[in-house]
């Protein structure tokens, strides 16, 4: 079946058929549904969230160092930016409520720092996981363009006003990572998280490899990559507080029905479990 622009060009292809081009119509009707195939695959493999608009300038620092996976105390900074630790929850479930709740007036003069404060109460205070505000109901935050323009400029008021990290340790939802542990569940959360960027939202993860302690963290999932080159294998780009200066990859894999975590200095690399959080309340 040929897409609505195709069906548009229902009356030449009348006349083709009378002059005998037919074959040259059908070529026709069949790249504009090509294309119109490839732009429902892109729309249903992301969601309109930009790394350098809508993620956060500042980056969250974890409490242990590790070295080739193995967990160690980290030492005392006398750096005050180096102690804002064990936000990667807050970080996350902070980008998706902006993403949903406000909008930005880069024209307009920054407002002091208690309205300032207010207003990101105001936008944290919804519940994660609730439908987005209609563009005229959404809190306006004046004197800047995006998200990551106000934390780098604010960066010590937003922190104060986002939430404290520790709760995270003691969410409900971390239960799971104790008894749901197999492939079939994993496989339950691919799922969820290719129809979330499907309906064009962010899917928020917690990732860990429990019982060890290689990993305990989260990222924001807000794209699929439309090439991977390991066949079969389905790779997406992610939002780590951890690193604010580049978006990392998310992978999976239909052979071992698991999911894979990028390398880097703070995680060795490779097996990790997903988990979703912030799609519902107790999430």
């Amino acid at each position: 079946m040929c897409s609505p622009e195709a069906k548009a060009l229902v009356p030449p292809l009348v006349l083709n058929v009378m002059f005998r081009t037919w074959g040259k119509s059908a070529v026709v009707c069949w790249l504009n549904a090509v294309a119109a195939a490839t732009l429902a695959h892109a729309n249903a493999s992301a969601s309109d969230f930009r790394f350098d608009r809508d993620a956060f300038a500042f980056a969250n620092q974890t409490v242990f160092e590790y070295h080739e996976g193995h967990a160690s105390l980290r030492k005392p900074s006398a750096v005050k930016r180096d102690a804002y630790n064990r936000h990667c929850f807050v970080l996350c479930r902070t980008a998706m409520q902006f993403k949903k709740f406000a909008r930005f007036d880069p024209a307009s003069a920054p407002l002091d720092d208690t309205s300032l404060a207010a207003r990101i109460r105001v936008v944290t205070h919804r519940a994660a996981w609730a439908e987005p505000l209609p563009e005229d109901q959404r809190i306006v935050f004046p004197g800047y363009k995006d998200l990551r323009e106000m934390s780098k400029a604010r960066r010590e008021l937003v922190q104060l006003n986002i939430g404290h990290g520790w709760p995270s340790y003691f969410r409900i939802s971390n239960a799971r990572m104790m008894f749901l542990q197999g492939a079939r569940y994993q496989e339950q959360t691919h799922a969820r998280l290719n129809a979330a960027l499907a309906r064009g939202q962010l899917f928020v993860g917690f990732l860990t490899t429990y019982p060890r302690l290689s990993i305990n963290h989260s990222v924001l999932v807000y794209e699929r990559k439309s090439f991977s080159p390991n066949p079969g294998v389905e790779t997406y780009f992610v939002y780590d507080p951890n690193h604010p200066e580049s978006p990392r990859e998310l992978s999976w894999s239909p052979h071992t029905r698991a999911f894979s975590y990028q390398k880097d200095w703070d995680f060795i690399g490779g097996f990790v479990r997903v988990y979703q959080v912030y799609s519902k309340w107790l999430q």
